[in-house]
């Protein structure tokens, strides 16, 4: 922060230190150069963006381990800035009115580590051989200045120079690769709008095949040694596209990418385009199948349709959640209502201390919030009956494609869809902290 200048208020209570005002990014250009066994990142970012009001100074997300060497606003050499705890504050030389064009280059460097927050450690992250970016919820600065918070959606140029054994995978189509002596350049052009903490670059000891090729294609990226078990566990990934397809609308990008490291991962993650799975995750018994189809549905719900507040999570979590159930119900498993009444069970036996509509921080990545925001989803599907609900479902992706939404947003939307009132339905299942009958 501007010294003399107190801070913004907070984009979103959850989050507080995280999004900066005054400006919106419509564009990330970032040429990274990364060595692996030093764990060495270089990295110039140009970001570009229009001005949302008139004042002397603009901030990004950057963590205190990179180091910031040149700043330019517009060009200008003369541009000021300051970078301290985790803000970089950017004074150009010339005020530019509200409404006005900034483009900010940001020349950067340092050993890119995890952002220690309450929900462990996030972004970039070295493997054994590698390294991988997992940013949820606000870990992107961990290896680039952005404005961090999921409301922020840009297109992305990402070009990362690394060493030529390694495969590197980042979001979007890649459009270049150009190998100089010991030395391989990727270049990956995102144009959907992207959310910062969504961004992600993974560098490993990897083959990439297709593996689909129904109405999107499928790529795995993996160890070559995984191949076999990789087929066995993720072999049905394109009948959930086309399940997760015909349910809930289109797929929202050009192609679906799945990554498994070399590592054992706790929780696998997803990226916009891509999901990052452990190895741990492909044994070749098909024991984490729910998780492939949970983070295949992120694609359509916290990819395509980012929420704009944290404490929606809901929005992301209940209905992935909501889509394992879908998967196993389509697929010979149990019925989205026999898992349903499980899970009420469970949250039954739970302490019942959490509001799903408003977790607050602590809770947001609670597993209650994942089942108790898929049940509300099935007491809604219930109430509508089939043929309403996934119409409103098919009518929710595709009216907030690529856009930031909002779970009033969603209900606004769900009560078009019945002449009875769903606010009681609302009230106790989003609203409140006993965990109501199902």
């Amino acid at each position: 922060m501007k010294p003399g200048r107190g801070p913004d208020e907070p984009l979103d209570p959850y989050l507080p230190q995280n999004g900066n005002r005054g400006y919106r990014a419509s564009r990330y250009e970032l040429e990274l150069t990364y060595k692996v066994h030093s764990n060495r990142l270089t990295g110039k970012a140009t970001i570009t963006t229009v001005t949302t009001e008139a004042r002397s100074w603009f901030a990004l997300d950057l963590a205190p381990d990179l180091h910031v060497t040149k700043v330019a606003a517009n060009g200008a050499r003369n541009t000021k800035w300051v970078h301290r705890n985790g803000k970089l504050v950017v004074t150009p030389a010339q005020k530019i009115p509200a409404g006005g064009a900034l483009v900010l280059t940001i020349q950067y460097g340092g050993s890119p580590k995890p952002i220690r927050t309450m929900w462990g450690e996030v972004g970039w992250e070295e493997l054994t051989e590698g390294s991988l970016v997992a940013s949820q919820p606000n870990g992107a600065a961990s290896w680039f200045p952005c404005d961090d918070h999921p409301s922020s959606k840009a297109s992305y140029r990402i070009s990362i120079t690394t060493d030529s054994p390694y495969y590197t995978v980042a979001n979007g189509a890649l459009v270049s690769k150009q190998t100089r002596a010991s030395q391989t350049t990727w270049v990956y052009e995102q144009t959907e709008p992207m959310s910062s903490y969504l961004a992600t670059i993974q560098i490993g000891p990897y083959e990439r095949r297709r593996v689909g090729s129904g109405g999107v294609e499928i790529f795995a990226v993996h160890p070559p040694r995984l191949r076999s078990s990789f087929d066995i566990d993720f072999g049905r990934q394109p009948e959930m596209m086309d399940l997760f397809g015909r349910l809930f609308g289109p797929y929202p990008f050009a192609d679906y990418t799945v990554v498994v490291t070399e590592d054992e991962l706790e929780i696998p993650v997803e990226a916009q385009g891509l999901s990052i799975f452990g190895a741990n995750h492909c044994t070749g018994r098909r024991g984490s199948e729910r998780l492939v189809a949970h983070e295949l549905a992120h694609q359509w719900f916290g990819n395509s349709l980012t929420l704009r507040q944290w404490r929606d999570i809901w929005l992301h979590e209940g209905f992935a959640c909501y889509a394992e159930w879908l998967w196993s119900e389509n697929s010979g498993g149990r019925t989205a209502h026999q898992l349903a009444l499980q899970a009420h069970l469970g949250l039954s036996r739970k302490p019942q201390d959490l509001v799903v509509a408003d977790p607050g921080p602590q809770l947001m990545f609670d597993d209650r919030i994942y089942k108790r925001g898929a049940i509300t989803l099935h007491a809604l599907r219930l109430r509508l009956g089939d043929e309403n609900f996934f119409a409103l479902l098919q009518q929710w992706t595709r009216s907030h494609s690529h856009s930031s939404v909002s779970a009033e947003q969603f209900t606004d939307l769900a009560a078009h869809y019945t002449d009875e009132s769903l606010r009681s339905l609302w009230d106790t299942w989003l609203g409140e902290k006993a965990l109501p009958p199902l």
